[in-house]
């Protein structure tokens, strides 16, 4: 029995979600094919011995050598993954190309629940694609000043979306009810009206406030998406110092208690 070395994120601190999505679902959801994060995943701390970077399963078993493997913790690069990705992509023939795309979002009750959220908005099918789009894209195109808001402050932005972050992460079940009822009480115990609260969680989950309706759309993409989302906004209009973490956190269960006893504890 032995261990791999611990994978690293770039800064050299151990892997973690915080730092970059860790569930193999994540990497399943955004098209990164099996075939292609096994043979990343094997790359992290061995080598062929022909030092090729593209090998399958068959090749990996056929060459392993418990020698190879290095000490030292290699860094979990998304790049080279995608990169990666892209040569076994481009190893397929059009056909099974085809294949994989119709196999990858194949789940007919996501379909169809993107198509009930869609249907409302459109006249036209070929409309779909504009509307149904951020369900299939990896991550929106997004920046700091679509963030900007008349009525909260940017700090008040991005702790609503840290607090989110937080308290979603809390929940053992994933449904509109849990979604919806964990943001709604986050604004009202934040003191924020909800139409105010609401724009942010639409930029960072579809590039634009003129989407399907976000919990909702939350809960279609699932955990995995919706947090690689709100910690990549999160990151856009400026994710928290650990002093701000800190404060932070006792100021979001301080949130929770009921007044009286809120007041007591800030």
């Amino acid at each position: 029995l032995c261990h791999m070395p611990l994978l690293r994120n770039p800064d050299k601190s151990k892997l973690s979600k915080r730092k970059n999505p860790t569930s193999i679902n994540y990497y399943r959801d955004i098209g990164v094919l099996p075939e292609a994060l096994l043979n990343y995943l094997g790359r992290m701390g061995w080598s062929m011995p022909d030092e090729r970077e593209v090998f399958t399963l068959q090749d990996m078993m056929d060459n392993f050598d418990i020698q190879r493997v290095s000490l030292g913790g290699p860094i979990f690069d998304v790049e080279k993954l995608n990169w990666l990705n892209g040569q076994w992509i481009k190893g397929l023939t059009p056909s099974q190309l085809l294949d994989r795309l119709l196999t990858w979002k194949s789940d007919r009750n996501t379909l169809e629940d993107i198509a009930a959220a869609i249907q409302p908005r459109i006249n036209l099918l070929s409309e779909a694609v504009n509307w149904a789009g951020f369900y299939f894209n990896h991550m929106p195109q997004i920046t700091a000043e679509m963030f900007e808001s008349k009525k909260l402050t940017q700090e008040q932005v991005r702790q609503s979306l840290q607090f989110a972050i937080w308290r979603l992460e809390g929940q053992f079940t994933w449904n509109n009810d849990t979604v919806s009822q964990t943001l709604m009480d986050l604004a009202n115990q934040m003191g924020i009206k909800l139409r105010d609260f609401m724009p942010a969680f639409f930029i960072a989950i579809a590039g634009s406030t003129s989407s399907t309706p976000v919990m909702q759309s939350m809960v279609t993409l699932g955990p995995d998406l919706t947090f690689a989302r709100l910690r990549h906004a999160l990151e856009i209009v400026g994710g928290p110092s650990k002093k701000e973490v800190k404060n932070w956190e006792k100021l979001n269960e301080s949130l929770k208690l009921p007044k009286n006893d809120a007041t007591s504890e800030v």
